[in-house]
């Protein structure tokens, strides 16, 4: 299966990317290069694309994709997490822009071997790196029943985490729980007639939650957000490009943190804790797909578009 994704909000991420000619972009989601093709495209012989991912499918086929562009492009299989080793390696300092899109590509929700689709049936994988061990088969079938509630309680923001958690220890007690549609037909068994009848598939949120633990998702974001802002070169931005809530509030808080670190108390005259602002924050408001879009990729419907600005100097 080939390796496609359809980039979400792809003018809205060039456009506030400001990208140089000469300048050097990190791309921390490869995926199937359609973010990445922009830049290169705007990109003069000097510039030049370091990009990342985990999934060896989206780095073979991405490579020979892009390999017009092989002249100014870095690909290196790493989690974003990772950029400050990466650019180390690359005797790479700063750069003057970073993205990130959250989402899951097209083609791990699709093919059937990955396991992220409940729509298919598939052995339960979700991991996003398929050189790691654990499994989505795992999770849900070693987890304590408390731990299972909690993740999908958490990550998945669902009211029914306790019911849910609750049927799968009662079914993996019978047999091990190894494919999506056996987890379907158990979130489905215990969810109230109600909730399965209501618009959209009764897993999802449950998945959600899977994935997040399994590929530490949340972690994994807030970790490379606190490096990305700091490898930023003066004017450089970070653009987010998020799916759920606990994604894009994260990205909100640190953004918003970045911008004000002070803490000193608000009935304080002047500050006195030391601590400077970073930048700016450029979205006041997350940048969301247009109809257009959203007619041409249904996938763009969650999508949430944040950018941060570093200091040009002395602000």
């Amino acid at each position: 299966m080939e390796f496609s994704h359809i980039p979400v909000l792809f003018n809205e991420v060039i456009e506030n990317l400001n990208i140089k000619e000469d300048g050097i972009y990190f791309d921390g989601t490869l995926g199937g290069g359609g973010h990445s093709e922009g830049i290169l495209k705007r990109l003069g012989p000097k510039g030049r694309l370091i990009a990342t991912d985990q999934d060896r499918d989206a780095i073979e086929s991405t490579r020979e994709r892009l390999a017009a562009y092989s002249d100014k492009l870095t690909i290196v299989k790493s989690n974003f997490v990772n950029i400050d080793t990466v650019l180390k390696d690359l005797q790479v300092e700063c750069v003057d822009g970073i993205l990130l899109d959250l989402g899951v590509s097209s083609y791990q929700f699709d093919n059937s071997d990955r396991g992220f689709s409940y729509r298919t049936d598939a052995p339960l994988d979700m991991r996003m790196d398929r050189d790691t061990g654990m499994t989505a088969a795992d999770i849900v079938n070693d987890y304590s029943e408390a731990e299972l509630a909690r993740i999908i309680r958490e990550y998945g923001e669902e009211p029914f985490a306790g019911k849910i958690a609750g049927a799968i220890v009662r079914a993996r007690a019978d047999k091990r729980i190894e494919t999506t549609f056996e987890l379907n037909d158990i979130i489905k068994s215990a969810l109230p007639a109600k909730v399965k009848n209501k618009k959209g598939h009764p897993s999802k949120q449950t998945y959600q939650a899977i994935r997040i633990e399994l590929n530490h998702e949340l972690e994994v974001l807030s970790e490379a957000l606190d490096k990305m802002i700091n490898l930023l070169l003066p004017g450089g931005r970070l653009c987010i490009i998020t799916f759920h809530s606990l994604e894009d509030r994260m990205v909100k808080n640190k953004f918003r943190t970045a911008m004000n670190p002070c803490i000193c108390p608000p009935d304080f005259p002047v500050c006195v804790c030391g601590r400077k602002s970073l930048g700016k924050v450029v979205t006041r408001k997350p940048i969301a797909a247009g109809e257009k879009e959203l007619t041409e990729n249904s996938r763009a419907k969650s999508a949430k578009l944040r950018v941060f600005e570093r200091c040009k100097g002395e602000e």
